[in-house]
């Protein structure tokens, strides 16, 4: 096993000769704040990006991308793939109308069919995932359209075993019903195995196994040794690419291309969340794009001066993410505009300004937490909220109620921080989240001015 792994590594290198690296940027558009396309443009242009990619065929964006020669990846909604996989006129209809009017002044050429799917619990939507893509592609191909390359973007999740990388294996769940047909169509096609690829959520989830210096791509670290190929590794982000290489392999497409379709770190995030930080961000950020614009082309240990191409996620820091405050908060871009780091996705800058912020939590947290309301939220909003708090868990509101221990004082704040303080401290384990759909916000001050225990009691349960 180790012979053969390391023969393939040193003696058939992929060549990286026809696709320069050209690291890009995610427009994601999840916010209520967020300036319009023209002005969104600019600041990409300023980044100096060689791509962008965006999660719809939103056309006021694409219009704006017109003889801009940056390249430009558009998505296929999750929720039209199983249509598509069965109806070959709606897939030509659909590329007539999202693709083709604006090609090819707008430089589109990837079509991305759904968004990291196999993370979904939909295991209709999974077996029709690569159906979907044969029928885009066939009427790509039915338009002339010679040049834009379909794929679909998975994330690490899509893997069984990821560790040693050698080891890399896809969940076995799918790999004959999903994965063998996809790596089929990309090979078939010369297209990319498109993979989300996040070193900061690895680290975080075993910051005291990994290193943080290992997981920013700092120089001067402990390697690590895959102890089956003897190949060294001197950051998390290789060792995770190469994961997903050794899978291919495994799973009989040792030759297939990867694409970074999106990777970044995180520059701010909930209290209790580890090491998101904008220093770190800008470190992690800045790492990537000097090892991905390197010459020569670097490539990763088992797979040597590869071209990878990528996206950093993403344009703007977006309120409307749902999940863990880091969601909220992968920008390159405050919503007003304004930069939230320098940084060049060129490569060309080599030196940046000193002075980012020291980060002050890069080791976790040990206060305690609250859930809170926010001040000043819409209250038919937040009474929504609060009925859907209370209907989870187990008596997660009986103190509120009428006549309970906490009911007073009689405000809809206060019943919602408490509903949404008892759900949290229930269901926090298994992945519950203080958001509500911006509704709340974490707090260490204690919003109890009362006698009431039980309010207290939830607080100190979630620690």
């Amino acid at each position: 096993m180790m012979l053969h792994f390391v023969i393939h590594c040193v003696f058939i290198p992929f060549t990286g000769a026809e696709i320069a690296p050209k690291p890009g940027v995610c427009y994601g558009q999840l916010g209520n704040n967020l300036p319009q396309p023209s002005t969104s443009i600019k600041l990409i242009k300023s980044l100096k990006a060689g791509r962008v990619k965006i999660y719809d065929t939103n056309p006021n964006i694409l219009k704006q991308l017109k003889n801009t020669n940056i390249q430009v990846s558009v998505m296929v909604p999750n929720e039209l793939i199983t249509f598509i996989a069965n109806n070959q006129t709606l897939s030509n209809n659909w590329v007539r109308s999202n693709i083709l009017r604006f090609y090819p002044k707008t430089k589109i050429r990837y079509v991305l069919v759904g968004n990291e799917i196999l993370s979904l619990p939909d295991n209709v939507t999974w077996t029709n995932l690569v159906p979907a893509m044969r029928q885009i592609r066939r009427s790509l191909t039915f338009f002339k359209l010679k040049k834009v390359k379909v794929g679909t973007p998975l994330a690490m999740d899509c893997l069984e075993v990821s560790f040693p990388p050698s080891s890399g294996k896809f969940r076995l769940s799918v790999t004959d019903s999903v994965i063998k047909p996809l790596l089929q169509f990309v090979n078939r096609t010369k297209s990319f195995f498109f993979i989300d690829v996040y070193p900061y959520f690895a680290w975080a989830s075993d910051p005291v196994n990994i290193k943080l210096g290992y997981a920013l791509l700092e120089p001067n670290v402990l390697a690590y040794t895959d102890p089956v190929t003897g190949l060294m590794y001197t950051n998390l982000l290789e060792q995770m690419l190469d994961a997903v290489y050794f899978a291919m392999n495994r799973a009989g497409y040792p030759f297939i291309r990867l694409f970074i379709a999106e990777t970044g770190w995180p520059n701010g995030g909930d209290i209790d969340q580890i090491g998101a930080s904008i220093y770190n961000a800008a470190v992690y950020n800045r790492n990537v794009i000097k090892l991905l614009t390197q010459k020569p082309l670097r490539g990763t240990p088992y797979k040597p001066f590869v071209a990878l191409p990528s996206f950093i996620f993403s344009l703007y820091n977006e309120n409307e993410k749902p999940g863990l405050g880091t969601e909220r908060h992968f920008g390159l871009f405050y919503p007003n505009g304004s930069g939230i780091y320098p940084i060049d996705l060129s490569g060309k800058t080599l030196e940046y300004p000193k002075g980012l912020p020291v980060p002050t939590n890069n080791e976790p947290y040990k206060g305690k937490i609250w859930c809170v309301a926010m001040r000043g939220a819409n209250m038919t909003a937040l009474g929504g909220a609060l009925s859907y708090a209370c209907g989870q868990g187990n008596g997660t509101c009986g103190p509120i109620k009428p006549g309970g221990k906490c009911f007073k004082p009689d405000s809809m704040w206060w019943h919602a921080s408490y509903a949404f303080s008892s759900y949290w401290a229930q269901l926090r384990k298994s992945g519950a989240t203080c958001y509500f759909d911006g509704l709340a916000v974490q707090t260490t001050k204690n919003p109890s001015k009362f006698a009431c225990y039980p309010f207290k009691y939830y607080m100190l349960g979630i620690l």
